[in-house]
């Protein structure tokens, strides 16, 4: 019925390593637990995270999923880590409208290597924006998955 998610962490002085984040498998689940007879703009965005680490547990059958937090509250939604490879980055927005660069550029200056992600519902068409150095790929779930699994 949950899923506990523990932070990626390579024991770094400046990161979070010990706060699990914990998910439901069900959205509705999660709307009923906090409480909400309606949906409201607000509250998409968190049951859209837990729809994206449903199905990337669901469909990929991964594991090796964590996220990312330092202490200055940068944030990283979900980081795959597979054996020998960098770690992917994944933002979950229900809207990638003005989305801010800002967690991802510190989690990279900690891990530079990996691909990033930006999975929205309302992408029909991928593309990809940078800021300096960094490249973010900005697509849809179902992209996401066939990227991930290829």
């Amino acid at each position: 019925l949950v899923n506990i998610i523990r932070p990626f962490s390579t024991h770094k002085p400046t990161e979070i390593v010990s706060a699990p984040k914990i998910y439901a498998f069900d959205t509705g689940f999660v709307s009923y637990y906090k409480g909400w007879n309606e949906l409201r703009n607000e509250d998409k965005g968190l049951l859209w995270e837990h729809y994206v680490l449903n199905e990337l547990q669901g469909r990929l059958q991964l594991r090796d999923i964590s996220y990312w937090r330092d202490k200055r509250n940068h944030e990283i939604d979900i980081v795959i880590k597979s054996r020998g490879r960098s770690p992917t980055a994944i933002e979950c927005k229900w809207s990638p409208d003005n989305f801010d660069f800002k967690n991802l550029k510190a989690f990279r200056h900690h891990y530079p290597e990996g691909d990033n992600f930006v999975v929205s519902p309302g992408i029909n068409t991928g593309y990809t924006r940078g800021s300096g150095i960094l490249k973010v790929y900005f697509l849809n779930l179902e992209s996401l998955i066939n990227t991930c699994s290829a």
